[in-house]
């Protein structure tokens, strides 16, 4: 692209100089010319320098070290409670429930649900570390290139795409029995049991282990994006010498 605006603006230039300093601008637009090839061809040096091996371990230990600090940071208590950009709400449904009973005094009751769900995320998020490590060994090369040169999340895109289904496997029963643990379901029949209690209100229906299981995921998606950003971005977060070596090209 910045050959051809060279060359369009010597072009121009040409038409308006004096024949007499046409010879100098032509060798000027001609030096430029080898001075951007020799740059394009030292970068992609720099590029093929690193093997197809190289930039599959390089993915991985990134992959690795980011999920390592995800699930530290959010498979802990809390972890998602207090952080705004990855609690869970409560269904859309049961909100509406929560602010009926606000009015009556009894917003105690959801709360203490919405709660119960962001425990049971936080109890299942760590296990979902062995599942995200394991998912980027069928790595194809090709996916492996495209992704050292894609944007700054583009292996935890590439994740998302080839894994969604296995995470939720296994994420789903663990949220489930978490739900079971933090007493969440039974919180939620004693929610829904106070809210139809009351006249003319609306039947309540929320699946809270798939609500839980979608969002659970998605902080762990959230937060590996920007583990990764960061691996790329900056050398202070490259703690290995693979990804010193893959990511300082």
């Amino acid at each position: 692209m910045r050959l051809v605006t060279a060359f369009l603006t010597a072009l121009f230039t040409l038409s308006l100089a004096p024949s007499a300093q046409a010879s100098d601008l032509l060798n000027f637009f001609q030096k430029k010319v080898e001075e951007q090839i020799s740059g394009t061809s030292q970068n992609g040096s720099a590029l093929s320098s690193l093997s197809n091996s190289q930039i599959v371990e390089g993915l991985r230990e990134a992959l690795k070290v980011g999920t390592k600090r995800v699930v530290d940071q959010i498979g802990t208590t809390d972890g998602y409670n207090l952080d705004k950009a990855i609690h869970i709400p409560l269904p859309d449904q049961l909100q509406q429930a929560q602010k009926l009973l606000n009015k009556f005094g009894l917003s105690a009751l959801a709360d203490d649900v919405e709660l119960r769900l962001n425990r049971a995320a936080e109890q299942a998020a760590p296990k979902a570390k062995d599942v995200i490590i394991k998912a980027i060994t069928n790595m194809s090369l090709d996916d492996a290139r495209a992704i050292y040169n894609g944007p700054k999340d583009a292996a935890t895109q590439y994740f998302k795409k080839v894994s969604d289904s296995d995470l939720r496997k296994t994420i789903s029963p663990i949220a489930e029995n978490s739900l079971k643990d933090v007493g969440a379901i039974q919180a939620y029949d004693n929610l829904v049991g106070k809210y139809q209690s009351m006249p003319f209100v609306p039947d309540v229906k929320a699946n809270l282990i798939d609500h839980t299981t979608t969002l659970a995921i998605d902080g762990i998606f959230h937060y590996l994006a920007q583990e990764e950003a960061a691996i790329r971005e900056n050398p202070a977060k490259r703690t290995t010498e693979i990804l010193k070596t893959v990511f300082g090209q």
